[in-house]
């Protein structure tokens, strides 16, 4: 403790045999023991209390990262890729069907007119709700001319077109 030896505790003995008395010393160095049994059983006591916070500090330490690690397995656990991605469609399909009805709302209704000849077409659109646009058929192709057409197709009478092949030979 204080790293004193053999020597030096013979001097202090010489010393107090001298300065106290051989009568009086026995019951000087009982008293001084029981002080220091007392001052090691309080020393003894503060270092333990220190060692008990420290170990409490570290409990909570330990607890605060057992809690942390925790929560992290239960999220992982708990993982639903298909969730967040459904929310973000719903949330878009959301805001479509409201750009739309937005939009529909502003728009005001518009005549529709039809530039054909076709009566089926101008039935077609006017039994067709408001709202719907009006749909107009696709013109048919005008009919190839006959010189043009395979022999099989090829009306009685005209002269049917013969392909042409590579060398000048027919098939």
């Amino acid at each position: 403790m204080f790293d004193i030896g053999w020597s030096e505790l013979l001097v202090i003995g010489a010393v107090a045999l001298i300065a106290i008395g051989p009568k009086e010393l026995p019951g000087v160095l009982r008293a001084v023991g029981q002080w220091m049994t007392k001052i090691r059983r309080m020393a003894s006591e503060f270092q333990g209390q220190f060692q008990e916070a420290m170990r409490e500090a570290e409990m909570a330490e330990i607890k605060k990262q057992v809690e942390e690690a925790t929560s992290t397995a239960n999220s992982i656990t708990n993982f639903d890729p298909m969730a967040s991605v459904r929310a973000e469609v719903d949330k878009m399909q959301d805001d479509l069907n409201r750009a739309i009805d937005q939009k529909v709302a502003e728009t005001p209704p518009a005549e529709t007119t039809l530039a054909t000849n076709d009566p089926g077409a101008v039935a077609a659109a006017a039994e067709a709700p408001p709202s719907a646009p009006a749909t107009v058929p696709a013109p048919e192709p005008a009919p190839a001319p006959s010189s043009m057409l395979a022999p099989e197709l090829a009306t009685p009478g005209e002269p049917a077109a013969t392909p042409k092949v590579a060398g000048g030979e027919r098939p």
